[in-house]
């Protein structure tokens, strides 16, 4: 159970931060960088929300803890120390992959097939749902260079990779089921 008495600590101060594991690092580190992206995707995925209901909101809430617990897993390193850790960290798991691969295929049953690339807008929760698409881009990129370095649950990059996918989807069923789509028309404006 998490309890924040008090919300400031002075302790990054000088530019460092703990991660899950205790461990001191540069605020600006690869790691931390990471995790704050998918903050960024969470906090982004909230406005999307503002203009979400009914079966997508309950997905998209889902997705919103499942960020929290992605955080988690990136914030701690050191994987193989898991089975010695006091309590057992949180990961990411093949599940959760899953879970996201099914709700895609789901929604891509509902639409016809892309004949153009699409241009991020239309309703505003596609416009949001799209915001969120490339923070979590952002984000995988910068966990898949931290796992050329150091080791990254693999669940973890499995799951931002899907979760592009979901909110590219999410985005064309935001828009009438992909039939307010907007076009990309290469070209159009020279």
């Amino acid at each position: 159970m998490v309890v924040l008495n008090k919300i400031y600590t002075k302790t990054g101060d000088n530019g460092q931060t703990a991660l899950g594991n205790g461990t001191r690092v540069e605020k600006h580190s690869l790691r931390v960088n990471a995790y704050g992206t998918v903050d960024e995707t969470n906090a982004a995925l909230g406005l999307a929300r503002l203009h979400s209901n009914g079966e997508l909101d309950a997905q998209l809430a889902n997705i919103q803890n499942d960020l929290f617990d992605l955080g988690a897993d990136l914030c701690r390193p050191d994987m193989e120390k898991d089975k010695d850790a006091e309590y057992q960290p949180l990961r990411m798991t093949k599940a959760q992959v899953e879970r996201l691969e099914a709700e895609i295929d789901v929604m891509n049953d509902l639409l016809e097939p892309l004949r153009s690339f699409i241009l991020p807008g239309g309703s505003a929760l596609s416009a949001n749902l799209h915001l969120c698409r490339t923070i979590s881009r952002r984000a995988e990129r910068m966990t898949v260079e931290l796992a050329s370095q150091e080791s990254v649950n693999t669940h973890a990059t499995k799951y931002l990779n899907r979760l592009s996918d979901w909110f590219f989807v999410a985005g064309r069923i935001a828009n009438d089921d992909g039939r307010k789509d907007i076009l990309w028309v290469p070209g159009a404006n020279r």
